[in-house]
């Protein structure tokens, strides 16, 4: 599927969660199987060369994330909110807008020298990105790419993860 076939699966919802935000929804995507499987494979097909293990961001990275991991023949990795993971976990925190937040991962999850694939829904400020791939470089693994199904271009987030190449399949430049 090109841009605009994804598009048409990924409706507005005005005014959510707050006032003035434009919420993308994926929902109809992940609903229909014939655009969720191209997503899918678009995701999978968007770096070269072998990847250890495919990292997914909560929440939504989660259900993009694990099926390209099994495309890709490689381990699936969450990427955690604080206080989700019931094992010893490595934690990286960052800032939002108004406040902090954090990402926890197992501290064993991810090997030194792993090759490593970040999947997620939404790139937007790159908050959450960014700290991701500071956990991934922590355990010593490198970061092939950073890879999304959305992207809002107008908030600037790629510029957050520094010289990580991004893959986006849909990219916004405005509201």
């Amino acid at each position: 599927m090109n841009e605009a076939q994804i598009k048409a699966f990924i409706r507005d919802i005005p005014d959510f969660p707050e006032p003035g935000i434009v919420f993308k929804d994926i929902t109809p995507l992940l609903g229909d199987p014939t655009a969720f499987a191209a997503t899918v494979e678009g995701l999978a097909n968007a770096f070269s060369g072998e990847i250890d293990k495919v990292v997914g961001i909560e929440a939504r990275g989660f259900i993009f994330g694990a099926p390209v991991a099994t495309k890709l023949h490689a381990g699936f990795v969450p990427m955690r909110k604080p206080g989700k993971l019931p094992y010893d976990v490595s934690a990286q925190h960052y800032a939002l807008e108004y406040g902090t937040d954090s990402l926890e991962v197992h501290s064993d999850a991810i090997d030194p020298g792993d090759r490593v694939l970040v999947v997620d829904d939404v790139l937007a400020t790159g908050g959450t990105g960014a700290a991701s791939l500071d956990l991934v470089r922590a355990a010593g693994a490198d970061v092939v790419g950073f890879v999304v199904v959305v992207e809002l271009g107008f908030l600037n987030g790629r510029q957050r993860l520094g010289d990580v190449p991004v893959v986006s399949l849909v990219s916004y430049a405005g509201t």
